[in-house]
């Protein structure tokens, strides 16, 4: 399981309260569902939302990686989110404003399976070192990390923040982040910019928050033809075994490592979309 995780590339939020929802976003085509007891639940709302998770879960398919986002560790709701996830068929648990290594090891006994650590926080990317190691993987999220240091929500003011957490899951030897979401759901240009972005930094997927997301994700992560172009002359080139050149550039064990993470995302899956059917 620990292996699945972190090989998702594309996970999708549904909130909890809508256990309708849960088998049309197995069926969208997500690497995984993200059940979503948190931002996306009203507080009055969660307790019926957590009774409502067992009988949801029961119908999803399989082969579907399911996680719950669990509310804070200095929230109300915590303990209850905990003893519930404890009865369920989980691939992982992502645990919001991630900001103690401590705390990621104590919900991964409780649990029993993987924590994400979605670091949202100017104390949780200064721990970022610490928390990737406490936990299966790390993801950014971007829009609470924004709004904690009064900052703009942009690929600029974010570029520090972004690569800390690359250098920190790669520090800790655990798979590159996921990204914060996009807002935007419609447009499809914006999602697959942002998505290239992510990758151009380091990054090795992104949470979604709606099924229009997905295609054009996997567009933004999916290599360019010319990148594509280029791994397989430096592949076919490095195959003779001698120093050569390609495109006026000498190939050595660096370029050629570059070529290979190249195809590798050319060789990502195209999705789940058949799960339900």
């Amino acid at each position: 399981m620990p292996g699945e995780i972190a090989s998702l590339t594309l996970p999708l939020f549904v909130p909890a309260d809508r256990p309708e929802r849960f088998l049309k976003a197995a069926a969208a085509g997500a690497d995984a569902v993200i059940v979503d007891l948190e931002d996306a639940v009203a507080p009055e709302a969660k307790a019926a939302s957590r009774d409502l998770l067992v009988e949801g879960l029961a119908a999803m398919p399989r082969a579907m990686p399911v996680l719950l986002r669990i509310n804070g560790t200095d929230t109300e709701w915590h303990e209850a989110d905990i003893e519930a996830a404890r009865r369920l068929p989980l691939a992982a648990v992502m645990v919001p404003k991630a900001e103690e290594p401590g705390d990621l090891h104590r919900v991964a006994d409780r649990c029993g399976c993987p924590v994400i650590a979605l670091i949202e926080s100017a104390a949780g990317l200064h721990r970022a070192v610490g928390i990737a190691g406490a936990s299966e993987r790390i993801a950014f999220g971007s829009i609470d990390f924004a709004a904690d240091l009064a900052m703009a929500h942009t690929r600029q003011s974010l570029l520090m923040a972004r690569s800390t957490l690359v250098m920190a899951a790669r520090i800790a030897r655990k798979a590159a982040p996921l990204d914060g979401v996009t807002t935007a759901i419609h447009d499809a240009g914006l999602i697959a910019e942002d998505c290239a972005h992510a990758v151009e930094l380091g990054f090795s997927g992104k949470l979604l928050i709606h099924p229009a997301q997905i295609a054009p994700a996997r567009r933004g992560f999916a290599p360019s033809q010319d990148e594509l172009g280029w791994a397989k002359r430096v592949l076919a080139a490095q195959a003779g075994g001698a120093a050569v050149r390609v495109d006026g550039a000498m190939v050595d064990a660096p370029v050629v490592q570059r070529a290979r993470q190249i195809m590798a995302r050319h060789a990502m899956p195209a999705g789940r979309s058949d799960i339900c059917q």
